[in-house]
């Protein structure tokens, strides 16, 4: 079947505006996606129609609401074939994610002198809530170094791996390199060591398909907002036996049994650590973006994207004075890149106004720029609506960038 990037686009109401006079080029799915109408057009609906507070009214807004917002966890469960429905943690995005691993299931289940395993491509997100549980309880992280190319080695992962090792936690898909992990390979490492493994799927999820019974990850967490759905909501994937040793994240309605003064008595995971009114419209919306991905197809998006990302590749490395940052044989939507004169803010702001919306910046990865010895680049980020013609007006703008600064 023809990926018909033409009717995709026509989903996407921002991409067919002007910006500074010339056509909207978006590149910058990798920090947040465009969202299309059907996202929108749900979202909108419900709160025209059904919307109210769920699980706690006997009027019939209420039931409606309920029904459409309990329907999302097993629509999520299917995307991302979970064992069980029970298992998928409705969050307010992927930090959250990460910090609720980080204080319930860490806080209980490791203690002083116990090592967690990360990468040196982490996103800010997947390191300061283990550095945070290193000042609370004294746990040490150890560092799995990158390539020059970009690459995490296998051999490396399982050098950083000690009896003390509790957790080795990892970026399926690198936000600044674009570098894919080979995830079920180390999560195997993992186990073998006697530890679990928490993949962060956040750049990977919109990209490829992703099987959390494939890649056995004990945890695995991703932000709806990269899925073309709305902000503020997410996901924590967890098998069930984690999860029922862990205790609840916060406290207050809707994550109870019962309260009294004298004790309260918490719900069966998932439900415990989903404290207070959920983001309802915002389930609505990312449903709705599951629904739109999967009709599509995540393997027939991997393989435009994956056009895309070569066709760019080439170009941009034709450019003098152009210089790829990560160069990884196995990468996925994202490309960032320095230019000998120009500051990557500057990078920016010139390719802004001739309509080229990039990343310039750390990107929240600052250990891995020090690591490369940079303090920022320019990143271009790929989605399933970014064509041939968005790369031609990067690549003009970039030489335009390279005419100003000589």
């Amino acid at each position: 079947m023809t990926y018909d990037i033409a009717r995709i686009r026509k989903d996407f109401p921002a991409l067919a505006q002007n910006i500074h006079g010339y056509s909207l080029a978006y590149l910058d799915t990798g920090a947040s996606a465009q969202k299309p109408r059907a996202v929108i057009d749900a979202m909108t609906r419900f709160m025209e129609r059904d919307y109210a507070n769920v699980h706690r009214g006997v009027h019939d807004l209420s039931q409606r609401a309920t029904d459409k917002y309990e329907a999302v966890r097993p629509l999520i469960q299917k995307f991302i074939n979970a064992e069980h429905e029970d298992e998928i943690v409705l969050t307010h995005g992927g930090t959250e994610s990460a910090n609720l691993v980080a204080q319930t299931w860490g806080r209980k289940s490791l203690k002083a002198g116990d090592e967690i395993v990360l990468t040196a491509l982490e996103h800010h997100a997947n390191i300061v809530p283990w550095q945070m549980l290193r000042e609370q309880i004294g746990v040490t992280l150890r560092i799995v170094p990158v390539t020059p190319q970009g690459e995490v080695r296998l051999e490396d992962v399982k050098a950083a791996l000690s009896p003390r090792t509790k957790l080795v936690t990892f970026a399926h898909v690198s936000n600044v390199l674009g570098t894919i992990l080979p995830a079920k390979e180390i999560v195997a490492l993992a186990h073998e060591a006697g530890a679990l493994a928490l993949i962060d799927a956040c750049q990977s999820i919109s990209h490829m398909p992703v099987d959390v019974r494939d890649l056995n990850a004990d945890f695995l967490f991703f932000s709806a907002h990269k899925l073309y759905g709305p902000t503020g909501i997410g996901i924590l994937y967890g098998k069930r036996e984690a999860l029922a040793t862990m205790p609840p994240y916060q406290g207050g309605g809707d994550m109870i049994s019962s309260v009294t003064f004298a004790e309260t008595t918490y719900k069966e995971p998932p439900h415990r650590f989903e404290a207070g009114t959920p983001p309802i419209t915002e389930a609505i919306g990312f449903g709705a973006a599951i629904n739109y991905v999967s009709a599509i197809g995540l393997s027939a998006i991997a393989r435009h994207e994956d056009e895309i990302l070569a066709y760019a590749s080439d170009k941009l490395s034709r450019l003098q004075g152009v210089h790829i940052i990560g160069t990884a044989p196995k990468k996925s939507g994202i490309i960032s890149f320095v230019m000998d004169q120009a500051h990557p803010h500057d990078i920016g702001t010139i390719l802004d106004r001739r309509g080229v919306a990039i990343r310039a910046g750390h990107h929240c990865a600052q250990p891995l720029m020090e690591h490369l010895g940079l303090v920022a680049t320019a990143r271009a980020s790929f989605g399933l609506y970014t064509t041939r013609e968005d790369i031609d007006a990067l690549v003009s703008a970039v030489e335009k960038v390279g005419e100003i600064f000589g």
